[in-house]
C-alpha cells in the first residue's frame, strides 16, 4: 500500500477558520503596534488577510482591482515604513487634497497616504463584494488600517475617520 501525500492547497482551507486566523494576527498586529507605537507590525500581520481577501475576491466591477491594489500599496508602506522614507505630497501636488475613487482625501506625509487608501478600498470593498468571507476581510483590513493612520499621526486620524464615514454613509444611500 502506498503512503499518500497529502499536499496542502488553499482550496482545502476552511474559510471560517481562515479568516478568524487572520483576524487573530490582525489583532496581534493592532497590539504591537499601540504598544510599541510603530505602524509596521499592523501593516506585516495583516498582509495575509489583504492576500486572502486577494485570493477570495471574485472578478467584478471594481472589486478584483481594488483587491490587487490593496496589496500593491501594503508592499509599498513596507516599504515605505523600513526605510524610514517621508515626503510631503500635499507639496508636490501643490494641493492639499486630492480625488481618488470618489473621495477627496487630504494629503500629507506619504506614509499617511497607504493606509488611509487601502482604510478606503476595503470600505468600499465591504459594499461591493457578496461574499460573507470577504466582507469578514474587507472590515479587519480597513480596521487595520485606520489603526495605522492613527500611529502615524493622530490628529490626521480623526480626518481620515471622518472622511470614511462620511464614505461609508454614501455607500449606503446608494445601496439602501
Amino acid at each position: 500500500m502506498a503512503a499518500q501525500s497529502k499536499t496542502f492547497s488553499i482550496q482545502s482551507v476552511n474559510p471560517t477558520v481562515a479568516c478568524l486566523i487572520l483576524t487573530a494576527l490582525t489583532v496581534v498586529g493592532v497590539l504591537i503596534s499601540l504598544g510599541s507605537k510603530n505602524p509596521l507590525w499592523i501593516i506585516l500581520l495583516m498582509l495575509p488577510a489583504v492576500v486572502y481577501e486577494l485570493y477570495r475576491t471574485e472578478p467584478g466591477a471594481s472589486t478584483k482591482f481594488s483587491s490587487i491594489l490593496l496589496l500593491v500599496i501594503l508592499i509599498l508602506e513596507i516599504g515605505l515604513l523600513v526605510f524610514g522614507i517621508h515626503y510631503d505630497l500635499a507639496k508636490f501636488l501643490n494641493t492639499d487634497q486630492q480625488y481618488i475613487a470618489g473621495y477627496s482625501i487630504p494629503l500629507g506625509d506619504v506614509q499617511i497616504f497607504g493606509p488611509l487608501v487601502t482604510a478606503i478600498l476595503s470600505a468600499i470593498l465591504v459594499f461591493r463584494t457578496y461574499g460573507t468571507y470577504t466582507k469578514w476581510l474587507s472590515v479587519i483590513i480597513a480596521l487595520g488600517s485606520l489603526v495605522a493612520v492613527y500611529i502615524i499621526n493622530p490628529v490626521f486620524f480623526q480626518e481620515a475617520l471622518k472622511l470614511i464615514i462620511r464614505g461609508l454613509f454614501n455607500q449606503l444611500s446608494y445601496s439602501i
